[in-house]
């Protein structure tokens, strides 16, 4: 098997640099799952509205999303390794300067902007496309499932270290505490370095022609569309619904063990799509997934609320969470190969983000100005039927190309 990844040492194996990956995605995304907890205690103490606050997430969102395309174009030409390692240092810097806001635009420059770019060099797309040349095509969707689960499980384990932080050293201590457990992310980097990115027989293609002919691709189209929809909804659920439940009269620990109930069947739910990505048409497990989303929050918001139903709801968008991302990575490469793989995978993720920066406002806007969260929840469930329609028609075949020697 000949992969572009050529390890400096022999223990650099794909099976190492999967591992280490997943630990990158487990510590990069269970910190941020836990800023939902942050909303009440920080508005609380800086008398802040919830718009405000809500904001600073949104943008985090878009930042994150806006700069994944070209942290992923710099991985695919230079190796992931540096882009981690920057990455890993802005995330960390972002999460010590949210500690000390002194205004809503310095909160807004730490959580959102400073956050949300350390996070594109440290998450989804960059990963992808060390683990999409490091495994042959028939492991990809399985490999990219057990990273995204990672992902997961770090929403799950860390959690409940972020409550106690904050039950214990408050909101200020417990994001400096986070920024030392980011650290861990930058020795890591070093396990993710790529010596020669581009493959022996690769066909010969410049990063602006490969997003020129993905744009022009009406499934990569389709499915960057149907992303908006995931990002959207899960972004809105993971910033408002301790807020929500609160205002409910539901417990603080409900709240808490229903994102970690989130995120522990999120390890379920990603594994179980990479691997079946593997076996069936990626497009059909997306419109399964954004079908079952829109069941799931309709029962939620139209059923008695209860704290039965609150950990019901949480296991079934658990399972449905992060699920869309291996089937939406493996199309990507399936069509247009691995050479581009990090750039075009989070071109695809800017829509996400797009779409989770207006789930992170809107909630916070229509909220403040509504005094209720219903109409939001009405706007998931629609999205989500139409980004189970929208992900039916598109093509997975991979697009033919003349093929020379380096």
């Amino acid at each position: 098997m000949t992969t572009s990844v050529t390890p400096a040492a022999s223990w650099r194996t794909p099976t190492v640099v999967l591992v280490c990956s997943s630990l990158i995605m487990a510590l990069g995304l269970g910190v941020r799952y836990g800023f939902g907890l942050f909303l009440q205690p920080m508005t609380a103490d800086l008398h802040w509205t919830r718009e405000t606050f809500a904001l600073a997430i949104a943008v985090q969102n878009l930042v994150w999303g806006a700069t994944q395309p070209f942290a992923g174009m710099v991985a695919d030409k230079y190796g992931a390794g540096r882009v981690v390692l920057g990455g890993a240092l802005l995330y960390v810097l972002g999460l010590v300067v949210m500690a000390h806001p002194t205004t809503p635009l310095s909160f807004v420059l730490s959580a959102g902007v400073l956050v949300g770019t350390g996070l594109s060099g440290v998450t989804y797309s960059v990963i992808a496309g060390v683990l999409g040349r490091a495994f042959p095509p028939e492991k990809r969707s399985m490999v990219l499932g057990i990273s995204t689960a990672a992902g997961s499980f770090g929403q799950f384990a860390l959690l409940p270290l972020t409550q106690w932080l904050l039950s214990h050293v408050g909101w200020v201590g417990a994001l400096v505490v986070l920024g030392g457990v980011g650290l861990i992310m930058a020795p890591l980097a070093a396990v993710v370095v790529e010596k020669r990115v581009a493959h022996e027989h690769a066909h010969r293609q410049s990063a602006s022609e490969a997003m020129r002919e993905a744009l022009g691709h009406r499934g990569y189209v389709l499915l960057t569309t149907g992303f908006f929809v995931c990002g959207f909804q899960v972004v809105f659920i993971a910033v408002h619904l301790p807020a929500y439940l609160a205002d409910r009269g539901m417990a603080p620990g409900i709240a808490v063990t229903a994102l970690a109930l989130i995120g522990l069947f999120n390890v379920i739910g990603t594994y179980i799509a990479g691997r079946v990505g593997a076996r069936m048409p990626k497009h059909h497990i997306l419109s399964f997934i954004y079908f079952a989303r829109a069941v799931a929050i309709a029962l939620f918001v139209f059923l008695p609320l209860s704290a039965l139903s609150v950990y019901l709801f949480s296991i079934a968008m658990g399972l449905l969470w992060l699920s869309t991302v291996p089937p939406t990575n493996g199309i990507v490469a399936q069509v247009f190969g691995v050479r581009y793989l990090a750039m075009l995978s989070g071109f695809a993720f800017f829509s996400h983000q797009v779409g989770s920066f207006m789930g992170a406002w809107l909630g916070g806007v229509l909220y403040d100005r509504t005094g209720s969260y219903d109409i939001v929840w009405y706007l998931s469930i629609a999205l989500s039927v139409a980004a189970g329609l929208i992900n039916l028609p598109i093509d997975e075949r991979e697009i033919r190309r003349a093929r020379v020697a380096a």
